[in-house]
């Protein structure tokens, strides 16, 4: 079959693509943006990628569409397929119908840290031999791709990252509610996506709806500490339960080193103990999660705990760009508040007080962009000793210099990205840890401030 997929650069879409070729079929995409990782990947598996969506892609005369839901009503080539009648079907959907058919699926949801947890997750069982298929929303450096279909042909286990966000412009359920899980993991849960959700309780609702869809022998891992989990659940839950947090009566828990290792504690008692470089107490929590839902398929927890010394992160999880001058340059991910707090505030951890970090920040998210969250940014940075914000009044509809203003002289805002690269090369000095934010490419401004400090 060949199959177009409108929208293949994103995460998701992207690794949907290797999934579909690695099952045979023949692949084609086209989407508006192409930048790395994604785009590399594609290129590297040699699925033709056509920029933008002409109505004139038609003429490839696919079998069938698969649309992203960065897609919408109005789109040149949705349209000319709808008016011709072409078939057509959401990605969440065909992932589930073809490609998790029959396989026990682990599936890890959240506001925050569910790249890394589903990563965390699969290395775990490939360690320890399950050799799963696994679909991830970002580049796991342990696999070096998004996405495999399985690791052997026998493997019935699946791990995929169960997003919130709506499945297409003709679906408006939440993504994860098409993968029918057996093991689920609700990392947390706070309010985001702004975009298609009016408030928290909305998000609560396809969280139940996931919920929902666990079978009665699967198993839901939730974290303790959430309130709005605790919500989700008291709604109804018709699996066996796991808590994880730091509360007396959760199932697991965390006994931590000044160092940063730690002991896994389950119902009381050491379990395992885990030895790796991560920072942050986000990660521990996420490894408490991979470490139980691995333990749901057989995978003993002192094992488990011992395959994360050797788990390597994720592309754009404060990932190193380069070292010039004693500067360190690291890429990230984190967008949301939240995330932005943990991120600085893992680092400042690892480095400690005597080291400057540099934060450079670029709010592009659809949630950032409507600006329900633009006052918490300033408390989000306060580990940063200097900030670097990026974005036109007119891209954002709101001043993001006027956002940063309570943090006084300690922060500046730019609408031209060789100015902002300017700036953050003359501030810079040796030994300075400069951390780059963003969830698009940010227009290379990584290899510029590199370029730039040489």
């Amino acid at each position: 079959m060949h199959i177009h997929i409108l929208g293949i650069c994103g995460t998701f879409m992207g690794g949907l693509a290797v999934l579909a070729k690695e099952a045979g079929h023949r692949v084609t995409g086209c989407d508006a943006n192409v930048y790395p990782p994604m785009s590399t990947q594609l290129e590297a598996q040699g699925i033709e990628l056509i920029t933008g969506y002409g109505p004139e892609q038609v003429e490839l005369k696919p079998d069938l569409y698969v649309i992203g839901n960065v897609v919408t009503r109005g789109n040149p080539l949705i349209e000319e397929i709808m008016n011709r009648g072409l078939p057509f079907v959401s990605g969440p959907q065909w992932i589930g119908d073809h490609i998790l058919k029959d396989k026990w699926v682990l599936a890890v949801a959240g506001t925050h840290g569910k790249t890394t947890t589903t990563a965390m997750l699969t290395w775990i069982l490939e360690d320890a031999g399950y050799a799963p298929g696994f679909l991830i929303g970002g580049v796991p450096k342990n696999f070096g791709v998004s996405a495999r279909m399985q690791g052997d042909k026998d493997s019935i286990f699946f791990v995929i990252e169960a997003d919130e966000y709506d499945t297409a412009f003709f679906d408006k359920r939440s993504k994860f509610v098409h993968y029918h899980a057996k093991t689920a993991i609700l990392n947390n849960l706070e309010y985001d996506h702004a975009d298609i959700f009016p408030d928290l309780g909305a998000i609560e609702t396809q969280f139940h709806h996931l919920v929902r869809t666990v079978p009665g022998i699967g198993r839901v891992i939730f974290n303790g500490d959430e309130a709005a989990l605790q919500r989700v659940l008291k709604r109804g839950c018709w699996s066996e339960k796991e808590s994880f947090g730091r509360g007396e009566d959760a199932d697991w828990a965390l006994n931590e080193y000044d160092d940063g290792t730690f002991d896994v504690m389950f119902n009381g008692e050491v379990a395992g103990h885990v030895e790796w470089s991560l920072t942050g107490k986000h990660n521990r929590a996420n490894a408490l999660a991979a470490i139980a839902a691995a333990r749901h398929v057989g995978v003993p927890v002192a094992q488990a705990a011992k395959s994360l010394a050797t788990f390597e992160s994720v592309k754009r999880r404060m990932e190193v760009r380069g070292v010039v001058n004693d500067i360190t340059v690291y890429d990230d991910f984190a967008h949301h508040p939240t995330a932005i707090a943990t991120t600085v505030g893992g680092l400042r951890q690892k480095i400690g007080k005597d080291k400057r970090i540099l934060a450079v920040l670029e709010p592009r998210s659809n949630t950032m962009k409507l600006g329900t969250m633009k006052d918490a940014l300033p408390g989000s940075l306060s580990d940063a000793d200097l900030v670097f914000g990026y974005g036109s009044e007119q891209a954002l509809g709101w001043n993001l210099g006027q956002a940063l203003s309570p943090m006084g002289d300690i922060a500046s805002a730019y609408e031209d990205i060789d100015a902002l690269v300017a700036a953050v090369a003359k501030a810079a000095q040796p030994g300075d840890q400069i951390i780059v934010m963003s969830n698009g490419g940010f227009g290379g401004v990584h290899d510029k401030i590199l370029k730039a400090l040489a």
